[in-house]
């Protein structure tokens, strides 16, 4: 693999759904953030044989052409890559680690590591991240879709 990233990279760590890793790489493009890193089971935009996924560049209208995509198996395997390139992890999650998402000043060597839909952030990159990124919420819900916390930390993050 030619792993080589320049810039702030989003992770997504075992995430399910196609829509939401779709409408997540239309939201980096807009941003001009184009490396994503897949772990696990998060569906790639193009399929086992290379063609283009339908479901994918529906939603994501051709940021799978601008995103470079990098997959690996797991997160052990991409915190080497991350820590190799000199690379911050930071992690949006619930946690008693973490800091409000608006107090926080992005490196430029920065890897956003957004959780599984319902199981969030796994341990690995909770331990290997040096700052936790909390969303405050008023109502009764305890967390927002992956897609639109991601976005909201992201235009925070890299406003244009």
């Amino acid at each position: 693999m030619n792993f080589n990233p320049k810039g702030p990279i989003v992770v997504f760590d075992n995430l399910r759904s196609v829509q939401n890793v779709a409408s997540l790489y239309r939201t980096m493009d807009c941003l001009g953030i184009f490396t994503a890193c897949l772990v696990g089971t998060t569906p790639p935009p193009y399929d086992r044989y290379g063609r283009p996924r339908k479901d994918f560049i529906k939603i994501s209208l051709g940021a799978e052409n601008t995103v470079q995509t990098h997959y690996f198996e797991t997160a052990q395997e991409l915190l080497k890559a991350l820590r190799a390139h000199g690379y911050e992890v930071v992690s949006i999650e619930q946690s008693d680690r973490s800091i409000d998402y608006k107090s926080y000043a992005p490196s430029e060597n920065i890897a956003l590591v957004l959780g599984a839909e319902v199981e969030g952030v796994s341990q690995e990159f909770l331990q290997a991240s040096t700052t936790i990124l909390e969303l405050p919420q008023r109502g009764e819900k305890e967390s927002l879709n992956v897609s639109v916390a991601g976005a909201i930390v992201l235009y925070r993050l890299f406003d244009i």
